[in-house]
């Protein structure tokens, strides 16, 4: 029989749409299509492709919960998120009870195997892919990592991970902030961290993250706690917090005291209006940078505490 999943349809400024997907995945969303496209877990949509101002998405929730429910928590989030995505509010959300049918399979054809830097390979999992004798593979089922594994906020977040473990030596502790789908720490361990621990305050986002943990097999060097930031104990050698830039900005004093002397700190999630108010209030800190980089709408600042 064919499972039955609630397919929830809002329509969201173009401004805001990595925001929103992000916020859902956050929720148990399982897939989103937008329009009469599949959004693209692992390559960032081309922005000069007559990009309109408005999307139409269909979000698909597994039916565990009641449809007033989900209905309620959806709201709920997205009227946090109103205030930074100008457009969004008021909301109108259309919810039906679909069948699987294929839109689970169908958006298979738009996932490929992705590089990240050197040697860092994201792929789905059912994608086969031989690597080279210094590749390393991360796999991601969309499913349950989507919202977190692939825009442009966390590509950029890849990319500074995967340079920075690229020079020696390699970051030994590794905290991941806000971890979601688990894509960042899982990374950090197959590109040589020995212990990784990735954060998250969201009961769901832990369970996914755990469940990615365990199909890359890194177990034994990834730890997955849903304790928030200011509870964590000792200093990191690296610390990735890919996050909306006004949590950057209020976890920092915490953020900035983690980082263990020569280490790394990567600040992705960050709207590019949003870069000179975040790199001011880190301005504060006692550290090297930021080196910039940039995707689309989004930044990404790399910044090094001196030893």
């Amino acid at each position: 029989m064919k499972t039955i999943w609630y397919e929830l349809k809002i329509e969201v400024p173009a401004s805001g749409l990595d925001l929103v997907c992000n916020e859902l995945g956050e929720l148990g969303c399982a897939g989103i299509t937008v329009e009469d496209r599949a959004l693209d877990t692992f390559v960032v949509p081309d922005p000069d492709v007559d990009a309109p101002e408005r999307y139409n998405i269909s979000a698909y929730f597994p039916t565990e919960g009641d449809e007033a429910g989900l209905r309620a928590q959806v709201t709920e989030r997205l009227e946090w998120l109103g205030p930074l995505v100008p457009g969004l509010l008021p909301l109108a959300m259309h919810c039906q009870p679909v069948r699987e049918q294929d839109w689970a399979e169908g958006w298979k054809q738009h996932f490929n195997a992705v590089r990240i830097g050197r040697r860092l390979i994201v792929k789905p999992t059912w994608e086969d892919w031989s690597p080279a004798a210094d590749e390393v593979v991360v796999n991601l089922d969309p499913g349950m990592a989507f919202g977190t594994g692939t825009h442009g906020t966390t590509r950029l977040c890849l990319e500074a991970l995967a340079e920075r473990c690229d020079e020696s030596p390699v970051p030994v502790r590794v905290l991941d902030v806000g971890t979601g789908s688990g894509i960042l720490a899982i990374a950090a361990a197959a590109l040589g961290a020995r212990r990784v621990l990735g954060c998250d305050i969201e009961e769901e986002s832990c369970r996914v993250a755990r469940e990615n943990v365990a199909l890359n097999g890194v177990g034994d060097r990834v730890e997955i706690t849903g304790a928030p930031l200011e509870s964590l104990e000792g200093d990191f050698d690296m610390i990735l917090a890919n996050i909306l830039a006004e949590e950057n900005i209020r976890l920092g004093d915490e953020l900035a005291r983690r980082l263990a002397p020569g280490g790394t700190l990567i600040l992705s999630g960050i709207l590019g209006e949003k870069e000179d108010l975040v790199a001011r209030v880190f301005a504060r800190y006692a550290l090297h940078g930021p080196e910039v980089t940039r995707e689309a709408e989004w930044v990404c600042l790399r910044y090094r505490k001196p030893v």
